[in-house]
């Protein structure tokens, strides 16, 4: 049964009086549906005849059919609504004027995945700050946090590291839904668009996505369950290094591993307390695409057996320096380019800080890492309670 009313489903049941004769763009993928799984483009059309009058798709294509990093999505059309779809990870990552010539307002039905490096949060950015020039209006019809909205980890990105992969100072896991992102751009970070958000009904923050009800459409390639979701804050930082993250399998994120890497001795490497709430299965896998393609590679399975307990960022980071530990001689750090950046080493983007690099390598423990970065979290936290759209519970259960 469903138990949350997303965005969308709120925008269809009771229309704004500012949407009537507006020439409407959409921003989306597939995971863009309603409680019926019908998709927004379709529904949209349907209740506000010859109004939608563009699509625009993110990375990973309008389809989300582009597996990896940096394979690029051209403009096409829309088979379904003949409407031009124009692609804002190809030619350009930010529209251009004449790709918001169509519209009057800019519909954005993103599922983010609340973790700082996914590129949606980016692109909406971009898309938010071209509106501003153009004098074009954004609406963002809100989702859930898959992995919840109360829980904040790890350091703050750092200026000389924004990228693609992370534009503004927030922590790799942002307790924030696609529409409080926005609105935070908007004022802490100063993009000033004419913005309007339409939340959820329903939605608490302490709940992650298998509790809303709301059926689950993989938001892009590698991220086929919720599951994965949930760890992915941290088990995403193996795309800077030689270290597969398990995609080429069946569980992306889930799992991870190299030829090299000896699962005995990075469990005897480990801080036990990074590793509560979870059970990390030795295995052995053989990825069919990507990182060692046809080749065994032993490492681990995450269980999540307690997703209130578990903190995948500092689990991760704590992975990463006990593999470094016991590897030193054949674990690598990914040379660029990495999501258009072809100069400043990939592990530094994602991480967000060229700082923690160097403390991985010299076995610092994380958690020294995290009563450094604690400060900054905090401050964050006063900014994540700013631009909340719904309320905090009387007590946080958890913060890494």
């Amino acid at each position: 049964m469903t138990t949350v009313q997303t965005g969308l489903m709120h925008l269809l049941d009771d229309p704004p009086r500012w949407i009537r004769g507006a020439r409407l763009g959409l921003l989306c993928n597939p995971a863009a549906i309603d409680h019926r799984y019908r998709h927004a483009r379709e529904v949209i059309a349907r209740q506000f005849p010859g109004q939608l009058t563009a699509l625009y798709a993110p990375q990973h294509g309008f389809f989300a059919e582009k597996q990896d990093n940096m394979v690029e999505s051209d403009h096409m059309t829309d088979p379904l609504s003949g409407l031009p779809v124009f692609s804002l990870y190809g030619e350009t990552r930010r529209p251009r004027a004449d790709m918001l010539a169509p519209i009057d307002i800019l519909l954005v039905d993103l599922q983010d995945v609340g973790t700082r490096v996914y590129t949606f949060l980016t692109t909406l950015s971009y898309c938010m700050e071209a509106a501003a020039a153009q004098s074009k209006r954004v609406v963002v019809l809100d989702r859930p946090n898959p992995i919840d909205g109360v829980t904040l980890e790890g350091n703050l990105l750092q200026p000389e590291c924004a990228s693609f992969v992370g534009r503004f100072p927030i922590p790799m896991r942002h307790g924030l839904t696609t529409a409080e992102a926005a609105i935070l751009f908007n004022t802490v970070f100063g993009i000033d668009a004419e913005l309007d958000v339409i939340p959820m009904r329903g939605w608490q923050r302490t709940m992650r996505f298998d509790q809303t009800g709301l059926p689950w459409v993989p938001p892009s390639p590698n991220l086929p369950t919720p599951a994965s979701a949930l760890v992915y804050p941290g088990q995403v930082i193996w795309e800077g290094t030689n270290v597969s993250e398990g995609r080429g399998t069946t569980l992306p994120f889930e799992q991870f591993g190299a030829p090299f890497l000896d699962p005995p001795a990075v469990l005897a490497a480990l801080a036990p307390r990074f590793t509560v709430g979870v059970v990390l299965r030795p295995v052995t896998f053989q990825p069919t695409a990507n990182k060692w393609c046809g080749i065994p590679c032993h490492g681990f399975h995450i269980h999540v057996t307690d997703p209130c307990r578990f903190s995948p960022y500092p689990m991760s980071l704590e992975l990463l320096r006990a593999i470094v530990m016991c590897h030193r001689d054949q674990f690598r750090w990914q040379p660029p380019p990495y999501e258009y950046e072809f100069e400043r080493m990939p592990i530094d983007l994602i991480l967000g800080d060229g700082a923690l690099r160097a403390a991985i390598e010299d076995g610092t423990p994380v958690s020294a890492l995290m009563a450094r970065w604690q400060g900054g979290l905090d401050a964050y936290g006063a900014q994540h309670r700013a631009v909340a759209l719904y309320p905090f519970p009387d007590k946080v259960p958890y913060r890494g």
